[in-house]
């Protein structure tokens, strides 16, 4: 009789309740529309004809925000999709470290229109008389102003992991993948969760771009808010932008509590730490799906199936004592000289095809070209100075509180996804208004839209701060600057680098539409690479386009190698949570 109660009993727990019903409810209902939205993405495709044409009615803006969201979606997919695999190869692969670190300081430093300016007319040609090759453009280029970010935080978590750890994953002899999914990814996912929201903030500040392209005698223009925003600045309807800016609003607080919020949550259990935390996040979304039966076991069934799969995988055997690890030196010394001089041969080969393909520019022109990069070097420099004396304690004081951590959280991505260009044409009137010089006081338009990365790294950094320190700390009496000499600026220092990295990459990109703003016909113009950048692509000049980009990489390039890397050798050796 026991028995049978025992099995009832099971089959009880086993069935769908209410709260099953409410989160298939929920799921069904943004499958549906997700489906309802990407229904014209495939539609036919003329070349040159603006597909649909876009109306200024409000009504059509919930579908419009409905395509924008679909295409960040894609984005982020792709972005976390590449971020686990060229982060991961960055940092732990020897031979590869050397190319993929510097390279990402180059895909970072080439503006969305230096990649749109190569890659529209391709994915065009992959879809021929379909708007799904605009779609495909658009996505990646949004796919570019997400990437960068979480990849440099990635690398950034695996190269900073407590010694502790990996000699715990090292003692319990893991393999390489169970090392990963069990000690490495675990750790870097607080940080990561917090450059993900950054990163599709950010994304907004391009979406103008991704969505209204011209390039050249290129011009697209797909249904999505960055495209509604382009046309009301186009016809100076001031009406129509407060709209859009609304149904962003909405978008952002609808997204936080679907998306974010559960996210920040479910992170929080892989804070490194021995004393728990006074203040948790919570999501009604987590708590949903916690309360359900069937989904519930459904989906502990799937998170558990990595776990599952690690453990059929042989261990690492440990080294025996006096084994000789120097084997296969002499042969590794010769693979290593040869995938070195095959890199050598391969750079060279691309530097004498970009010499050919710039060739036809006069030496003069390129000399000032590398001028006005210097110019645009110095803004950027200046920004990322009063940007961090400005967001460093705000973002310490929100991280290290949980509860104004939860409150903040909607605001901060609201004002990182507000498109900075919305503010261009106030700009204009006031530059115009009191006769001020535009080649200062349109800089502080480039870090409008960047100044977050800081913001948002600094305050993953002071919410990863282990709470014993803090307690540690407390109890020691530390308050004032010795706080924060001890404790703080260390805790939040290879957060803060990350942030500066990604917040200058990102400078640098947005020069190219911050140099030139304009308002009806009024347009200003500062000297410096950015603008110079914008006239050419709005040109169609390839070859003086190549140049810039290439200039504007070999800044970014040598500024990282010459001073942010030494920042981040800094961060792993010496300010680890060890």
């Amino acid at each position: 009789m026991s028995s049978r109660a025992g099995h009832s009993l099971r089959e009880t727990r086993s069935l769908p309740n209410l709260w099953d019903v409410a989160a298939f409810l929920l799921v069904l209902g943004v499958v549906a529309l997700l489906a309802w939205g990407s229904r014209e993405m495939a539609a036919t495709f003329v070349p040159g004809k603006i597909v649909p044409s876009l109306s200024l009615d409000p009504r059509h803006l919930p579908y419009y925000a409905l395509r924008t969201v679909i295409r960040m979606g894609a984005a982020l997919c792709l972005s976390l999709a590449f971020t686990l695999t060229y982060g991961t190869l960055a940092a732990k692969s020897r031979r590869f470290s050397p190319i993929l670190v510097p390279t990402l300081d180059i895909l970072q430093s080439v503006p969305i229109l230096g990649f749109l300016s190569v890659t529209v007319t391709g994915f065009i040609a992959l879809f021929p008389g379909s708007l799904m090759g605009v779609e495909a453009a658009s996505i990646f280029a949004i796919f570019t102003s997400q990437a960068w970010n979480m990849a440099f935080s990635f690398y950034q978590s695996l190269k900073t992991i407590p010694r502790d750890l990996g000699e715990a994953a090292t003692l319990f002899g893991l393999s390489g993948w169970q090392r990963f999914w069990r000690v490495e990814a675990p750790f870097a996912v607080p940080p990561l969760v917090w450059n993900i929201m950054m990163s599709v903030s950010g994304g907004w500040f391009f979406v103008v771009a991704s969505e209204a392209i011209t390039v050249g005698k290129t011009a697209v223009t797909l249904p999505g808010i960055g495209s509604y925003v382009a046309l009301a600045i186009h016809r100076q309807d001031m009406g129509a932008i407060a709209w859009a800016l609304a149904t962003m609003l909405a978008v952002i607080l609808l997204y936080d509590q679907l998306f974010f919020r559960p996210l920040v949550a479910w992170a929080e259990k892989f804070r490194v730490e021995l004393s728990q935390a006074r203040i948790a996040p919570e999501s009604w979304v987590l708590t949903l799906f916690a309360r359900t039966r069937f989904l519930g076991r459904a989906l502990s069934l799937a998170g558990a199936l990595p776990e599952r799969l690690t453990e059929r995988l042989p261990r690492k055997r440990r080294p025996r004592t006096g084994e000789h690890r120097h084997r296969g030196r002499p042969a590794a010394r010769i693979m290593d000289l040869a995938w070195n001089a095959a890199f050598a041969a391969v750079a060279l080969w691309a530097l004498w095809k970009l010499a050919r393909f710039v060739s036809v520019i006069p030496f003069g022109e390129v000399l000032s070209v590398f001028g006005l990069g210097l110019a645009t070097m110095a803004r950027v420099a200046v920004l990322l100075i009063l940007a961090s004396l400005l967001w460093v304690p705000i973002g310490v004081t929100i991280g290290l509180n949980p509860r104004w951590t939860t409150r903040v959280q909607p605001v901060a991505q609201f004002l990182a996804a507000f498109p900075a260009n919305l503010l261009f044409p106030a700009a204009v009137v006031l530059i115009v208004r009191f006769r001020l010089n535009p080649e200062i006081w349109t800089a502080p338009l480039m870090i409008l839209g960047t100044q977050w990365y800081i913001l948002f790294n600094v305050i993953a950094g002071a919410s990863a701060i282990p709470n014993d320190l803090r307690e540690a700390a407390a109890n020691l009496g530390l308050s004032g600057w010795e706080l924060w000499r001890r404790l703080l600026l260390p805790g939040i220092f290879p957060s803060l680098v990350t942030g500066l990295v990604t917040a200058s990459g990102g400078t640098w990109n947005a020069s190219i539409v911050a140099e030139v703003v304009s308002w009806g016909p009024t347009t200003l113009t500062a000297t410096g690479l950015g603008s110079a950048i914008a006239r050419w692509t709005e040109q169609g000049d390839y070859p003086h386009i190549v140049l810039g980009i290439a200039v504007m990489s070999m800044y970014v390039v040598c500024l990282n190698r010459f001073f942010w890397r030494r920042l981040y050798l800094l961060a792993q050796t010496r300010y680890r949570l060890d």
